[in-house]
């Protein structure tokens, strides 16, 4: 699995810890910034990881603000991405197994850090569950693509 990780200035410090957790399991990502808590504009990065993830550069992605929403809004612009801004490990599995979810935003300053893990652990391991599933993710790709009318 491929997996991009990116966080504005509010959300650098947890994105280390994140890449920690990520280098304990042994699992291989592209860091897209920022480095440090000097004020940047979170559009900026989720736009770099939403069109790695809508090339296929990667399969998955993990971006952290403050909130978590902004970073949410910001990389659903991007066509074929779906983003989840979540805040518990049952949302993320969730936001995979029936959305194909294949971005998660988290808040730095709303998420204990070990809750934030969870949430990634959470979000990695699920497969999207298919089935009735598609048929929703396909008319939400359907919308994106500027559909009148979905069925």
């Amino acid at each position: 699995m491929r997996i991009a990780l990116a966080a504005d200035h509010a959300g650098v410090v947890l994105k280390d810890r994140v890449k920690r957790a990520l280098d304990e399991r042994h699992l291989n990502y592209d860091d897209f910034g920022t480095t440090s808590k000097t004020s940047v504009d979170y559009p900026d990065y989720a736009l770099r990881v939403a069109r790695g993830i809508a090339s296929g550069t990667y399969d998955r992605a993990i971006l952290i603000c403050g909130s978590g929403v902004g970073m949410a809004m910001a990389a659903n612009k991007v066509p074929g991405v779906r983003a989840a801004s979540v805040t518990n490990a049952d949302a993320a599995r969730l936001s995979r197994e029936h959305n194909d979810a294949n971005v998660v935003t988290l808040g730095a300053r709303s998420l204990r850090t070990n809750t934030a893990l969870e949430i990634i652990d959470a979000f990695l391991a699920t497969p999207f569950a298919g089935g009735r599933h598609q048929r929703r993710v396909d008319k939400i790709t359907a919308i994106e693509r500027g559909a009148e009318k979905i069925q």
